[in-house]
């Protein structure tokens, strides 16, 4: 296998960039749509912040590289392939639209070329499509889109 594994995708949101940007980086929101065993820790530059999902055991530490207000998070979590251990890197871009909306675009990179880490790319793809429309979801109508979805 030799390409390198690499995913973006995106959505748009109508609501103003501030408030789609601090459903993400604020953990008592993000725990409301997104991660529903909670989160700890606001996403900030430098911080290490927590993830926890009901339907995937175990805290997830997220190691936030940068975050500019209303524009890009930025964060280093580890592949999804536990018998070799390395981490891989999300941006996340929010993109204030004319008509009021927000574009938040995901772009996820990193894995090591084999058939786990495309498996695990795969997904990790699904779970970001999957995030944007809970995202969209909970801002747009107050509706947690995962809640029972997977277990």
């Amino acid at each position: 296998m030799d390409m390198e594994l690499k995913f973006r995708v995106g959505a748009r949101i109508a609501r103003p960039v501030a408030d789609v940007f601090e459903a993400v980086v604020n953990p008592d929101t993000l725990s409301r749509y997104f991660t529903t065993g909670g989160a700890r820790g606001r996403l900030e530059t430098g911080a290490v912040v927590h993830w926890s999902f009901h339907d995937f055991p175990g805290s997830f530490p997220v190691n936030v590289v940068e975050v500019i207000d209303n524009e890009r998070i930025v964060f280093d979590w580890d592949a999804d392939e536990p018998d070799a251990p390395y981490k891989t890197r999300v941006t996340m871009s929010f993109e204030a639209l004319e008509d009021g909306r927000t574009l938040v675009s995901v772009q996820e990179e990193g894995w090591r070329q084999t058939a786990e880490g495309l498996k695990a790319s795969y997904g990790n793809c699904s779970g970001w499509m999957q995030m944007l429309c809970a995202l969209k979801a909970w801002t747009e109508h107050g509706i947690n889109l995962r809640e029972g979805m997977f277990k």
